[in-house]
């Protein structure tokens, strides 16, 4: 291989530089073995006691008879059909607009009364005013309205029971002020 006087320089320059610095690591460890030296030299500590543990105190509960924070504070209603199985939602019967918003984020806004049938007047979250009867479905757990009254629009929510199974569960829309 044929080098130029420029690349044998830089060669020659990359060497040199390299031993330099591999010569940087060789150096002394005296200040590393004096350290060493001192730390062993001091007397060895006593490891001071764990702290003492102190005895578990009991706790009784007594409220058996109270309501369990776990569960609604509304009555849940199981309900079986004729044959005895347990309810569940009517998956062949198709949704209606209403069922895509949430129940918590309608709002009722009034009531209509037409040809003696009384209207429940719901506003959404996208600022739309809907009407509904009795009998009609919304929210997303199933709920289908059974009254609606001057201050509050009842419905019962079909929900899992968390079993495979499924119940009902009462629930409202409130007139907003």
């Amino acid at each position: 291989m044929v080098m130029n006087t420029g690349m044998r320089t830089g060669f020659m320059l990359a060497v040199i530089a390299a031993a330099g610095l591999l010569s940087g690591c060789t150096g002394g460890t005296a200040d590393l073995e004096a350290f060493i030296e001192k730390t062993l030299d001091k007397p060895g500590g006593r490891i001071k006691p764990l702290p003492q543990i102190k005895p578990y105190d009991t706790f009784t509960y007594e409220a058996d008879d109270a309501r369990s924070p776990f569960m609604p504070d509304v009555p849940v209603v199981l309900v079986r059909n004729a044959s005895g199985s347990a309810i569940s939602p009517i998956v062949s019967r198709s949704k209606e607009f209403l069922e895509q918003f949430p129940l918590d984020s309608m709002n009722m806004v009034g009531t209509l009364e037409l040809g003696g049938t009384m209207h429940g007047l719901l506003q959404t979250s996208n600022g739309l005013v809907h009407r509904v009867v009795v009998g009609a479905y919304i929210g997303q757990n199933d709920g289908q309205i059974k009254s609606i009254t001057d201050v509050e629009i009842k419905l019962l929510e079909i929900i899992s029971d968390g079993l495979g199974g499924y119940i009902e569960r009462p629930a409202a829309v409130a007139l907003s002020d």
